[in-house]
């Protein structure tokens, strides 16, 4: 079993229905699925590919060597038992772009690379959510201006790109290289490593590979997706796996909702309860998930990233 493949291309043709069909399959059943032919230049994509790697390389690497994973994989392997395990900690170095901090990186064209890239991922971000739009039967750039506080056109929706590396580990069964969450966010896009793969989702009580393509960008629905779509969409759990070979590639970004949005069900998707109506007068329209503000998600999101997220959507509804 493969996450769903789909050539974005063919939008723009006699096959657009067929593929949106399947984007809105992927959605409704798997939240994560790839695109190829998505748009991004692969000279682009090949250039992002050698100063992310250059970075970790040239300056990031020897960090990693000394860092806390490290340290309490060396404890663990030591105190051997077949039980042990690292836990809380990821096998993974990881650093942010946005576009107001500091970029960690002096790699030559580091900064004018991944500025380009930010770009075309963000307006790829964009389309990705005016296709889900058409197909939750919501106004056109409905996700959109409700991630950015519900002012049209406007820019206060936060984009983000996470690198990391998940360097080889000597003992993969002995830490987590990701450890299993659901996204917090809105919309990610992922460019993974094409050569070593790691990333899985579970699906139908099972953990499922995300195949490596080449040049292909994985999409997955965040939380906020989910309360939008009032569960029509879901946030999937994943997770990376350590692996004893090859150092994994992964760049992550995510169009979240401005800290200040208010984050709710659409209108349009909240359904009416028939079934336990006794007054025909009556009409109980049935929300499945609070209005919230995205900021406060994202207080009880840091404290239980690495938890079942039902509890996180309860304790917002209770703020």
């Amino acid at each position: 079993m493969a996450i769903p493949v789909i050539d974005f291309s063919k939008l723009n043709g006699e096959e657009r229905a067929n593929t949106l069909a399947q984007i809105a399959t992927s959605c409704e059943e798997w939240g994560f699925f790839q695109l190829v032919n998505h748009g991004i230049p692969v000279e682009l994509l090949e250039k992002v590919k050698r100063v992310s790697s250059e970075s970790f390389k040239k300056e990031r690497e020897d960090n990693f060597n000394k860092s806390t994973a490290i340290n309490l994989l060396n404890e663990v392997e030591k105190n051997k038992s077949n039980n042990n395990k690292v836990e809380n900690v990821d096998w993974e170095d990881v650093f942010l772009l946005t576009d107001d901090n500091e970029w960690p990186s002096n790699i030559p064209q580091f900064r004018e690379i991944m500025k380009e890239y930010r770009s075309e991922l963000k307006n790829l971000a964009k389309q990705v959510m005016e296709i889900m739009d058409e197909n939750l039967g919501l106004p056109k750039g409905y996700i959109n201006k409700s991630f950015n506080n519900g002012e049209e056109g406007s820019e206060n929706a936060f984009f983000g790109t996470k690198v990391s590396h998940y360097p080889p580990c000597p003992n993969p069964e002995m830490v987590n290289g990701l450890r299993a969450h659901t996204d917090a966010g809105g919309v990610i896009l992922l460019f993974q490593d094409d050569q070593v793969d790691g990333l899985q989702i579970l699906k139908d009580g099972e953990w499922i590979d995300v195949q490596p393509i080449q040049n292909a960008i994985v999409i997955n629905t965040g939380d906020q997706i989910e309360v939008l779509s009032n569960g029509k969409y879901k946030s999937v759990w994943h997770r990376v796996l350590a692996k004893e070979n090859g150092n994994r590639r992964s760049i992550a970004s995510f169009y979240n909702p401005s800290l200040k949005a208010t984050i709710a069900p659409a209108p349009q998707l909240i359904h009416i309860d028939n079934d336990n109506n006794n007054d025909n007068n009556k009409v109980e329209l049935i929300s499945n998930y609070p209005a919230f503000k995205f900021g406060d998600y994202m207080n009880v999101y840091s404290e239980q990233k690495f938890s079942p997220k039902e509890p996180r959507f309860q304790a917002v509804r209770a703020m």
